[in-house]
């Protein structure tokens, strides 16, 4: 067949294009429904939306593997003669051309179909099975990039394969946005291959810089390249100093006021000579306190309080593992920082008795219609961010509410909690969308006016490492497969009684730790 059965495929793609162009203006044969088209058109343009989707999917694979077939056999034409340097070149510059792409881009999606083809088959087979889309496929590469063969296919399993023994919970990858898939993937891997990220980190700090780069209109971007915990600090400030301005008489939109407050700061009492300057400042040296920076009159100090959870296994936090640590609204961060910012105060670091056999918190209860702090606290380990599909708005920006209407009959329990953000929340207030039951270590998912279910992301929870000595089973690579636990009542410590008793052996040892007695 060859070229004519390629021509012949692709006069058929472009005629069922047609044809659905043609139902999603109407123009097709007969409406979507009889008794009320308008609906049915609604209903059908959501049926062509998904189909669309899978069709994209299934595409992009073939792009892929005709780009990669297309480079192998090439390479093979040109012969050994030809430096393969120049060959790479060759190849990325005839599939720019053909793909209308710049060399960039060419190499960089050259770069991640031979990745995807060669190396990653599950990412390979969901794109062809249409239930994985492109920007997906193109995160799974640059997150198994620089793990070897038995890493890729661990975390390749984790979230492709619902078979595996970790498989990863809530909805599937490919119903996740892109960008939180590379949260979630990001977490997932710094958890299993942590060894590097203290080294990473130290090249980081070394690399840390603010940029200047303009724009059109009139303006410009101002940004920092900064470890981890001071920028979540200052982000979180931030704010946190704008929501104290925000009121009736307040114009400003909640980001206008960050920049305002940002601005500000660094203009006025931000900055002084003397501090910073001519040395290299420490972490909080040289630089005004988050207590310091610039806030309106009428905003009283003591309103205003940054927060910053850091959640930490207990055995990284007591320096008997390298384990990641993770802080709220960014990920995975090195032990040591955990450590540092643990023993140097941070306020938010609160104690929630987890499960040892899976690292998910434990429920924490209340009967009044109050929710109160610890309860919020839960919630926050519990969903991570606001649980609507696709939204990105850290815990410390969501408010609780009640699934079921505490006036229905509701109750102030976590299986009965949300914690949308507030544009999900005015959105489930005043138009159709509704959350679905949640339960004690799941968040809720959403119901849409068209009545299509979507399942909300879940918190990657993952047995923590244990230290060698602590149980029979060597628990220190997790990139191993992991051993079934032990029941509780057979570990060194009484686990099992301690979620009966307010009482936690990890905070007392940490406690002896960071407050010695005195001599």
């Amino acid at each position: 067949m060859g070229k004519a059965a390629v021509v012949g495929a692709l006069a058929d793609i472009r005629a069922a294009l047609a044809v659905l162009v043609a139902e999603v203006d109407g123009a097709g044969g007969e409406p979507f429904s009889a008794a009320d088209p308008l609906a049915g058109l609604a209903d059908g343009c959501l049926d062509v939306l998904a189909g669309v989707r899978e069709v994209e999917a299934r595409v992009a694979g073939l792009k892929a593997r005709a780009a990669v077939a297309f480079a192998d056999a090439a390479g093979v034409v040109a012969g050994p003669g030809v430096p393969v340097v120049a060959q790479e070149m060759a190849v990325a510059a005839e599939v720019g051309c053909v793909l209308a792409l710049g060399p960039r881009a060419a190499s960089s999606f050259l770069a991640t179909s031979h990745a995807v083809v060669k190396g990653l088959p599950r990412t390979a087979a969901a794109l062809n099975d249409g239930t994985l889309s492109w920007q997906h496929a193109t995160v799974m590469a640059d997150e198994t990039g620089g793990l070897d063969a038995a890493g890729a296919a661990g975390l390749e399993a984790h979230f492709l394969d619902p078979d595996a023994p970790d498989a990863v919970r809530g909805c599937a990858v490919g119903e996740l946005p892109a960008h939180r898939f590379r949260a979630k993937a990001r977490v997932w891997r710094e958890r299993r291959h942590a060894g590097s990220i203290e080294q990473r980190h130290a090249k980081g700090v070394v690399d840390r810089r603010v940029e200047f780069r303009p724009d059109r209109d009139g303006m410009a971007w101002l940004g920092a390249y900064l470890p981890a915990d001071q920028a979540a600090a200052g982000w979180n400030r931030l704010t946190a100093v704008a929501r104290g301005v925000q009121g009736p008489g307040e114009a400003r939109t909640l980001t206008q006021l960050r920049a305002d407050v940002f601005a500000t700061s660094l203009l006025t009492v931000g900055l002084s000579t003397g501090q910073a300057a001519g040395r290299n400042a420490g972490p909080g040296e040289g630089c005004t306190s988050p207590d310091d920076l610039e806030r309106p009159a009428d905003v009283p100090p003591d309103a205003v309080r940054a927060q910053v959870l850091v959640t930490v296994p207990v055995f990284s936090l007591l320096g008997l593992t390298d384990e990641a640590a993770v802080l709220d609204g960014y990920g995975p961060i090195p032990a040591s920082m955990a450590r540092r910012l643990v023993a140097e105060g941070a306020g938010s670091f609160y104690r929630v008795l987890v499960d040892p056999r899976d690292g998910a918190p434990l429920e924490i209860g209340r009967k009044s219609y109050r929710v109160g702090k610890a309860m919020r606290n839960w919630l926050r380990l519990r969903d991570g961010k606001c649980p609507f599909p696709g939204c990105s708005n850290s815990s410390l920006d969501t408010e609780a509410d009640h699934i079921l209407a505490w006036a229905n009959g509701g109750t102030t329990g976590v299986s009965n909690l949300g914690q949308p953000c507030p544009k999900h929340h005015r959105l489930r207030h005043t138009t159709g969308w509704k959350p679905t039951p949640a339960s004690k270590t799941e968040p809720p998912g959403w119901t849409s006016p068209a009545g299509r279910h979507y399942h909300s992301e879940h918190q990657d929870w993952q047995p923590p490492v244990w230290p060698p000595g602590f149980v029979d089973h060597d628990r220190t690579a997790p990139e191993l497969e992991r051993a079934e636990p032990r029941p509780l009542q057979k570990m060194p410590f009484g686990v099992a009684d301690l979620n009966r008793i307010d009482y936690s052996l990890a905070e007392a040892c940490l406690d002896r730790i960071l407050h010695p007695p005195s001599a």
